[in-house]
């Protein structure tokens, strides 16, 4: 049977807006997809794209609170302005607007598509633009995420008997799906992102390592501003590669962020798509049925170019250097000036360089002493 690949993908993706001035844009999600159509990648053989699905109040509760899920109906419902802080509603990070409950019920359908189509049909990866609301939490929103379509997919999978890897390369720390997962050797749960030591979340120290059966299955590499290229990929290639290989999953699940890069409004990292694009193609080059989110990323541009290049590394598509004339010529008009879909490899500063250098041997000489034993060592279930 050949190879089958999905998108998932909706025109009513960016038909909600989080307000003028909020850094998450959904026009993203139609940039990524005009760039991938314009490079021919949305009408390959044997890749789908498709709508997302529907999703239930079962498939929910297996992760949010009841009351919580509740209390977004009723807000999302109403014409005028509301606000629970308890439950993390309406503050400038998460607004309640006319119907963001269907919103975040929409990415979340995607993600159980995707999943859907990789544990049930045997798809050999599907991809959720509008997913990777890594910091929703049980029972409260939290930064631009209301469900965490995640937690909720990969429950499914666990149902289902998976062994599952949650790969972040978001530049901020999946602390929703580390908090899930915490206490259990279900899911092997890694984070690729700058350091909470002044970023927020605030978490995702290299010595947040689970507890009880989850102790050394949550693994964390914080990276101080200034992380380049060259430092990303060997942070992957020494802790990221070998702890994923060891623990031989059924199912990786990425959350992939483009927030890493270099120009983005939000961060300090100085990622480009040379090392972005270098861990995707070593992800997929694991040959595992791969689940693939969207997450943040607040240089549009940026984002289109990241989620392209994934939709084309799983496709098996080289793409040319250039972007299309047409696409060009479309954001052109939008007032930007790019013209390329691959950076050269980026070196940062010799000083910067030196310290994220420092902070990176660090991260990887702690995983190795506390991590490798339990996962590469085979002491887990």
């Amino acid at each position: 049977m050949p190879t089958r690949t999905a998108l998932i993908y909706s025109h009513e993706f960016d038909q909600f807006s989080y307000g003028e001035s909020h850094p998450f844009k959904a026009q993203r999600f139609r940039l990524a997809f005009e760039l991938m159509h314009s490079y021919g990648l949305t009408t390959l053989p044997g890749a789908l794209v498709c709508e997302p699905g529907a999703v239930n109040d079962d498939e929910l509760l297996t992760f949010h609170d009841a009351g919580y899920l509740q209390r977004m109906r009723e807000f999302s419902c109403s014409s005028q302005p509301r606000a629970d802080f308890l439950y993390g509603l309406g503050d400038s990070e998460n607004p309640v607007f006319p119907g963001f409950y269907d919103w975040a019920c929409l990415g979340t359908g995607g993600t159980l598509e995707a999943a859907r189509l990789v544990s049930e049909e045997g798809y050999r990866a599907a991809f959720n633009l509008a997913g990777g609301y890594h910091h929703a939490h049980k029972a409260k929103a939290s930064g631009f995420s209301y469900l965490n379509d995640a937690v909720i997919a990969i429950n499914r999978l666990l149902s289902m008997g998976k062994r599952v890897v949650y790969l972040d390369i978001d530049a901020h720390h999946g602390d929703g799906v580390q908090d899930a997962y915490y206490d259990t050797d279900s899911v092997l749960v890694i984070s690729m992102h700058e350091s909470g030591h002044y970023f927020f979340p605030g978490t995702g120290r290299e010595l947040e390592l689970g507890e009880g059966r989850g102790y050394g299955f949550s693994v964390n590499i914080p990276l101080i501003a200034h992380t380049d290229d060259p430092l990303y990929m060997k942070a992957f290639d020494e802790v990221v590669f070998p702890l994923i290989a060891a623990y031989d999953p059924d199912v990786i699940f990425t959350q992939i962020g483009a927030d890493t890069f270099r120009t983005d409004p939000l961060t300090r990292l100085e990622i480009t798509t040379h090392s972005y694009g270098y861990i995707i193609k070593k992800i997929n080059a694991l040959k595992i049925p791969w689940i693939a989110v969207g997450g943040g990323g607040y240089d549009l541009i940026n984002t289109a170019r990241a989620w392209t290049i994934v939709w084309g590394t799983m496709n098996n598509s080289k793409l040319p250097a250039k972007l299309p004339d047409s696409f060009i010529r479309l954001i052109s008009t939008l007032g930007y000036p790019n013209r390329m879909l691959l950076d050269a490899m980026h070196w940062a500063d010799e000083v910067d360089r030196h310290l994220a250098l420092c902070a990176v041997e660090k991260s990887i000489a702690t995983i190795r002493r506390h991590v490798f034993p339990i996962i590469i060592g085979g002491n887990h279930s």
